[in-house]
């Protein structure tokens, strides 16, 4: 918005990021594939998101107020975090539509309301794909759009597909009752990605402004096979091995970006 809504109480804005990454992988051999899952298993566990999302909290500037972890059996975890929201103690909120910060870089802005975190560790034993996705989502109320942690989540995963759902839900009202579906302009979420991130990546949107629903699809734009075997050195497959594992790779990958089985 260009000038400063005036409002009457609470700004009940609720502003919902949901988003998700595939990690995909070839592990020819049970063995690989269960040697891959434990990887993920261990470089994902319930410790590891749980400080991913204590650096999303920070991000948004929020307090945490619960958490709440746990390692499955025999794969996957699980954190949420409660979360509270308190009025701004300097300065204004950054709701400006451009990428925010990187790993490198976390500054606090404000408290909202929770994020989630789930894992979902999946291999196939015909086809040597492994793919490994993680949920999250980032729910908050009032002045702070979740966006800005974007570009912290897709750097903190080994993120080959992405797909990210942003929602801005209810209505708050100004000194004059004027009710308002949003208090933040938007036209999409790759604006929020940095320059290096979108270069990275193949994107498409599906938008719908009247509704202010947001969906953005990524797909990495450059393969190099030796970053999805597992256990072996791709250098020392036979080239139409290789060609072959490639050719899978490539195919999971289109499938889960377009959502669709590829015949």
């Amino acid at each position: 918005m260009e000038t400063k809504l005036q409002l009457h109480g609470f700004n009940n804005l609720t502003k919902s990021l949901s988003f998700n990454i595939y990690d995909i992988c070839y592990a020819q051999t049970e063995e690989q594939r269960e040697a891959y899952i434990d990887y993920i298993d261990e470089m994902y566990n319930a410790e590891r998101l749980t400080q991913i999302l204590t650096d999303v909290v920070k991000i948004i500037g929020a307090n945490v107020l619960n958490i709440a972890r746990q390692d499955y059996e025999p794969h996957g975890a699980s954190v949420t975090m409660l979360i509270a929201e308190h009025e701004l103690s300097d300065g204004e909120p950054d709701n400006e539509e451009s990428p925010g910060p990187l790993p490198d870089a976390i500054v606090a802005h404000l408290d909202k309301s929770h994020v989630t975190v789930h894992t979902y560790p999946e291999s196939h034993p015909h086809d040597g794909v492994s793919t490994f996705r993680a949920d999250i989502d980032v729910s908050t109320c009032g002045l702070i759009s979740p966006l800005k942690v974007l570009n912290y989540l897709i750097h903190s995963f080994d993120s080959d597909v992405v797909t990210v759902d942003y929602r801005v839900r209810g209505f708050t009202r100004d000194v004059d009752g004027t009710k308002h579906y949003i208090d933040h302009d938007i036209n999409s979420i790759q604006n929020y990605l940095t320059e290096d991130t979108q270069n990275a990546y193949q994107m498409i949107d599906v938008n719908v402004y009247q509704e202010n629903m947001f969906h953005t699809k990524m797909m990495l734009k450059n393969f190099k096979l030796d970053n999805y075997v597992f256990g072996v050195n791709a250098d020392d497959l036979d080239p139409n091995e290789a060609q072959s594992i490639e050719d899978r790779l490539r195919r999971e990958m289109l499938e889960i970006f377009y959502s669709r089985n590829v015949e």
